[in-house]
């Protein structure tokens, strides 16, 4: 990924949740927003990156709001308005990072909350979400919520108009009404988060700058609320994955399974942070989607090589989350989890059966997973096949060269002479 791209992706969602209130609605920050962008994509191969980047496209923005406002307002009943917002944009473009918060405070929490207000659908709440706060594509987020991207690019602009028209206010909501937004205020985080820590597209096995954001909102909501289970839940889910981000990508950036990754690169102080957080949540009574997550990655973090996995553990746990979030994900997951603790043939019959019940069509773990847990078997050309089924919906770079190699070694083996 270039440099452009990687500040595009880093930058975007906290122009945007600046800009909200400056030009009065959603859809024209993201389009400010852009605009800035544009304009640096165009200026700056010639003269240079500014020595801040993020001050430079604060101020060019905010000239640009400006602009919008002017054309929008009556000039003379917002003068002072107008007179002060210019004289905030004519910032030196070379001001620091540190000088460029204070002028443009991130606000992204702000948004996070507006986009998950009650008036909204939960759907409606986490696409929007997705696409405002994080700059997913329309495609990405479809993957996610496993919908044709006509359908999702519907429901975004539905909620556009809906938070336009019903006035929804754009601020962190009064204590008393924050446990009315937490379920998808949370939903989006861990999206976020699954996006960043297993990218969909593109040229990255992880983007980091996406799982970075994820634990630092998911951090902003221990702090406002600190003794929420599930807010504990989430952020101990997300610290006790994110730990093994050095591991799980090669030099090349090839991907590497959990089985055979190198343990001593996974990050302990993020891990005993997890468990500890883990530990809270789980004493408050019974466990939640988050916690049992959390759970789950805490076994594998605890093992110190991947033959000493409690599987039968892992096995149980994901048992319990069917019950709390019957999703056909969550039993896929469980039924990997068998046959890793030696029952390879109920846990294959269970995928096969939710191949056949079609809800996981477009999902391309479904056919990876079959394809691993054949070849385990022996049976190297009916996983070639799942491998190619799996290689027609992954998007993401290094999955297709790891499905690629996968491929390419199951049919030599189903060549060998029996």
């Amino acid at each position: 990924m270039d440099a452009f791209t990687a500040l595009y992706r880093e930058e975007l969602s906290r122009l945007v949740a600046g800009l909200v209130s400056m030009v009065g609605g959603l859809q024209a920050a993201e389009e400010v927003a852009q605009e800035a962008f544009e304009a640096a994509l165009v200026q700056w191969p010639a003269s240079g990156w500014p020595p801040s980047p993020r001050a430079w496209l604060i101020r060019t923005a905010r000239h640009k709001a400006l602009d919008r406002v002017r054309r929008r307002l009556n000039f003379e009943g917002k003068r002072s308005e107008l007179e002060a917002m210019a004289r905030t944009s004519d910032q030196s473009p070379d001001l620091s990072d540190e000088e460029a918060e204070r002028l443009f405070p991130d606000e992204r929490l702000k948004l996070l909350f507006t986009c998950c207000h009650p008036a909204l659908s939960m759907e409606a709440r986490v696409a929007l979400s997705l696409r405002a706060l994080c700059g997913l594509t329309t495609e990405e987020i479809a993957r996610a919520f496993l919908v044709p991207v006509p359908t999702l690019a519907q429901r975004l602009v539905r909620a556009k108009q809906k938070i336009h028209t019903a006035g929804i206010p754009y601020r962190v909501p009064a204590e008393a009404l924050l446990p009315d937004r937490v379920e998808a205020v949370l939903a989006v985080i861990y999206l976020v988060f699954n996006e960043g820590y297993a990218a969909t597209s593109g040229e990255e096995r992880v983007r980091l700058a996406l799982c970075d954001q994820a634990i630092r909102l998911g951090r902003t909501m221990m702090e406002l609320m600190p003794r929420r289970r599930d807010v504990q839940g989430l952020l101990a889910l997300m610290l006790l994955h994110d730990s093994r981000r050095d591991a799980r990508t090669g030099p090349d950036g090839e991907a590497i399974l959990l089985e055979q990754q190198d343990r001593s690169r996974w990050n302990r102080a993020q891990i005993d942070e997890g468990l500890r957080l883990l530990e809270a949540a789980l004493a408050g009574g019974p466990p939640g989607a988050y916690e049992l997550q959390a759970a789950i990655a805490a076994v594998h973090a605890r093992a110190a090589a991947a033959p000493q996995t409690d599987w039968a553990q892992i096995a149980g746990l994901y048992a319990i989350l069917a019950r709390v979030q019957p999703t056909p994900v969550v039993e896929l997951n469980r039924a990997v989890a068998i046959a890793m603790a030696g029952a390879l043939e109920h846990g294959l019959a269970l995928v096969e059966e939710l191949d056949r019940g079609g809800a996981l069509e477009r999902y391309a773990a479904l056919p990876a997973a079959k394809a691993d847990l054949l070849w385990r078997s022996g049976r190297f050309r009916a996983a070639a096949a799942e491998y190619e089924r799996a290689l027609s919906l992954t998007a993401s770079a290094p999955e297709r060269r790891f499905l690629e190699q996968r491929l390419h070694e199951s049919r030599r083996r189903a060549e060998r002479p029996a």
